[in-house]
């Protein structure tokens, strides 16, 4: 028989320990409520009976316990319990200690590669580090229930950001108000910012707010050009009156202050994307920002919007400076590029800024893409119009919404958490029993219901107090000093996330075919995600609360849930034979597929993710060849509501190779020209789950990458 530690390691079943606890529990009791040599072996010999292959070091207590107390040992049995939890503390205090050690070290395999875009060798990010051991600690012992943290660690579910839900105020992503803070003025640490007169000052204002609002969070935000737009147009009024001034004829005036309005766009986008690069927030790196680029937001500053936009994808494509002042690709802010007639279509006004985004997306992996007519199908509000708007950060996407004054409304609205669901471990805990596998998923679900319900809870009690500039100063709210945020959390305002990752070997291992095959697999793969779809409803009809299915953008957990589900049932060939699983509703990366049938049979999946998702496809080196990317970019207009294309965009310091950085098979990365495998020598950017990641991946992470196979053929259709 093998005993499973509480670290998840497997140890053969040692009765000397048991008999050693017993006894030195015996000391200092009266002889009478002491447990016999006899009755000592009788506890050992019926664990030994009940012929297990495997017991929870856990379950072997509670034998010893009951056994205890049968006999009539009450108090030994109480002395045993109390030594128990003592010990539980102390393991959990240098639990703690541990890991917090293993980071200042540098030793920690998980904290090092927790984040792709976190550092874990900087002090900032260190301190963030050491504050979220703790929180987790707290967290785990005194904010949720016994049986959460269990199925946490066992990877059955994922409660997320842990190390930050001890902060009670703390939620995870938004839409930044930026329009309401620039427009009626805001406050940062108690001082006052009026309303900017240039668009440079509202470019420099927006990063300063951009970083105050990630630092009152922990997930990513999102804004948008459209609120800058207007102040391209003050910036020109002031240069014009400048030249009016002089007394130059109107033609010069306007020639001058076009001239001078175009340098100010240049600088004031080269500010903002120097200040959200250089800056750190609280939580040691960079804002973890998306910028969107929607011309449909606006009719009265198209013109200026348009210029704006233009700007920033040619200083994207340009790129940003490493140490050794090459150009390589940076990781932030990630780019939303909205896709409508007016820039879909070649006879279209602004078709030339699509051309100018699929020249950036084939160099620097952004924008993204939004279809602005697949999403006005999906996203209907109450007064049955279709809406179009951003996601919040990487791919969390609010639920359509309607102010009290009847007009939709987005900025300023967030989302309070997640919780994930591991749907592998449902589907290999039934043992392919369909019966079993819809009762274990229904357990499984309403036990992220209730993680979720206490992540709700926890932000309940919230005031505006707590982040002035979230709740009081526009980038959320207006709210009064000490006024709850509790109606913020109601009324779909907000929304609360159910994560899920693994469908693939889900539909895997209880069909025996991919979802992908557009019969028995890919009907089951819908049928699982309707599923998740009507509980979130449900849930919102009984409590108010948007509830929402959401792909959860897994980067270190992909790996740990791999990890968790080999060491719960085994190596089972397809299913778990890798360090990672699938996130979401994704075609495995392994299997071979054409872009355009990828990205269509993905957007009937993604239809059931309204909480949030994205779709991609693996493309090879595209600089040279835009017309591939311009087909691809079409394809998702008509087909998918958000998906990116990922290319390859690397560097070597030692040798100046600039192309793609190749993995061998023991899982490092190393320059195909140099060979060079010098991490803080090499400039690696991967598309991760979502976003650009440039500080390398676990090892599940890192064989994802590697096995990720090409959707995109580098053809010419002409040749």
């Amino acid at each position: 028989m093998q005993v499973i530690k509480r670290n998840g390691t497997f140890v053969d079943y040692d009765p000397t320990k048991i008999k050693t606890a017993i006894e030195k529990a015996n000391v200092g009791l009266d002889e009478g409520e002491q447990a016999s040599a006899s009755e000592i072996k009788a506890i050992l010999n019926h664990i030994q009976s009940l012929g297990k292959k495997r017991l929870l070091v856990e379950d072997i207590q509670d034998i010893i316990e009951k056994k205890l107390m049968e006999f009539g040992h009450f108090e030994l049995a109480k002395k045993y319990i109390v030594y128990r939890y003592t010990r539980e503390l102390v393991r959990k205090a240098n639990s703690t200690d541990l890991a917090i050690k293993e980071l200042i070290d540098g030793e920690s395999e998980y904290w090092n590669t927790e984040n792709s875009n976190k550092n874990a060798k900087i002090v900032t990010t260190q301190r963030d580090y050491i504050a979220g051991i703790t929180s987790t600690d707290i967290t785990r012992r005194f904010l949720l229930p016994e049986d959460i943290v269990s199925a946490h660690d066992e990877g059955i579910i994922h409660f997320h950001d842990a190390d930050y839900f001890a902060q009670s105020a703390l939620h995870n992503c938004d839409l930044i108000n930026l329009e309401d803070m620039l427009q009626n003025g805001t406050t940062i640490n108690s001082v006052m910012i009026e309303k900017p007169h240039r668009f440079l000052t509202a470019m420099t204002i927006a990063t300063q707010l951009i970083t105050a609002v990630s630092s009152s969070q922990y997930g990513g935000a999102t804004i948008t050009l459209t609120h800058l737009a207007p102040f391209v147009r003050d910036s020109y009024y002031y240069h014009l009156k400048r030249y009016e001034s002089r007394g130059l004829s109107k033609e010069e005036c306007e020639k001058f202050a076009k001239e001078d309005l175009k340098k100010e766009i240049t600088d004031g986008v080269q500010t903002f994307q120097y200040q959200i690069n250089s800056m750190t927030t609280t939580n040691g790196q960079a804002p973890f920002l998306s910028v969107c680029m929607y011309l449909g937001e606006t009719d009265e500053y198209k013109e200026e919007l348009a210029l704006v936009i233009e700007e920033v994808l040619n200083q994207r494509i340009k790129g940003m400076k490493n140490e050794k002042g090459v150009y390589i690709t940076p990781a932030f802010p990630k780019l939303l590029y909205v896709l409508e007639e007016d820039n879909i279509k070649e006879d279209g006004k602004y078709y030339y800024l699509t051309q100018l985004a699929a020249e950036c997306s084939a160099k620097r992996m952004v924008p993204d893409y939004i279809s602005e007519k697949v999403m006005k199908q999906l996203k209907i509000d109450k007064n049955g119009d279709g809406q179009c708007y951003p996601c919040m950060g990487c791919r969390s996407f609010l639920t359509p919404y309607v102010d009290e004054n009847g007009k939709a409304k987005y900025y300023g609205r967030f989302n309070q958490g997640v919780v994930t669901i591991n749907l592998i471990d449902v589907a290999l805990s039934s043992d392919k029993d369909l019966d079993n596998f819809w009762n274990i998923f229904d357990e499984r679900l309403e036990m992220c219901h209730r993680a979720l319900q206490i992540r709700h809870k926890r932000l309940s009690g919230v005031t505006s107090d707590v982040a002035p500039i979230l709740w009081q100063h526009g980038a959320l709210a207006r709210l009064k000093k000490g006024e709850s945020i509790h109606e913020l959390l109601h009324h779909g305002y907000s929304t609360i996330s159910l994560g899920y990752a693994g469908l693939y070997e889900t539909v895997k291992f209880m069909t025996g075919h991919s979802h992908t095959d557009n019969g028995k697999g890919k009907e089951f793969g819908l049928k699982v995600m309707q599923h998740m779809v009507d509980k979130c409803n449900e849930w919102k009809k009984a409590e108010d609360i948007d509830y929402s299915v959401y792909g959860t953008p897994i980067e270190s957990t992909t790996y740990k849930f791999a990890k968790c589900l080999k060491k719960r049932f085994g190596t089972i060939e397809g299913i778990t034979d890798r360090a990672y699983i699938t996130n979401s509703y994704h075609v495995p990366v392994f299997e071979e597929i054409d872009a355009f049938t990828k990205l269509k049979l993905e957007s009937e999946f993604q239809r059931l993710s309204p909480g949030g998702a994205i779709s991609y496809i693996e493309a090879p080196n595209l600089t040279g060849n835009i017309k591939a990317v311009m087909e691809v970019i079409k394809f998702i207009y008509d087909n998918i509501m958000y998906a990116e294309i990922n290319s390859k965009s690397d560097y070597c310091q030692v040798c100046g190779f600039d192309g793609e950085i190749k993995i061998d098979d023991n899982l490092e990365w190393y320059c195909p020209n140099c060979g060079n495998r010098d991490h803080d020598k090499l400039n690696v950017a991967r598309r991760t789950c979502g976003y650009i990641g440039t500080n390398f991946w676990n090892k599940g992470r890192t064989q994802e990458i590697k096995e990720r196979v090409i959707h995109l053929d580098n053809k010419d259709d002409e040749e």
